[in-house]
């Protein structure tokens, strides 16, 4: 049997997805860095541009996490839509 659509869909919370994995990744880096630019100059070179790379999955992944949400609302709808739905199969 189908089950019915809840109001509220299950999730995995924001702490689960990568965009945010890699955005607290790269938020270390830069603390970690802002503490070790005085030891070295090439080491603080390298943490940089490892900073700044893992700053472009980030942003390459909260790209694709709203083309996925867009894609979402148009093929589903949104939270209005939702409540409209529950309210009508619920029969009321």
């Amino acid at each position: 049997m189908n089950e019915p659509e809840k109001l509220i869909p299950l999730h995995g919370g924001y702490r689960k997805l990568k965009s945010f994995q890699v955005a607290q990744l790269a938020y270390d880096v830069t603390v970690r860095f802002q503490s070790t630019v005085s030891i070295k100059s090439t080491f603080a070179e390298i943490s940089a541009n490892g900073a700044l790379a893992l700053i472009t999955v980030a942003c390459s992944l909260l790209e694709r996490q709203i083309a996925a949400q867009e894609k979402a609302f148009l093929n589903e709808g949104g939270f209005t839509e939702r409540l409209y739905r529950v309210r009508s199969a619920h029969g009321k």
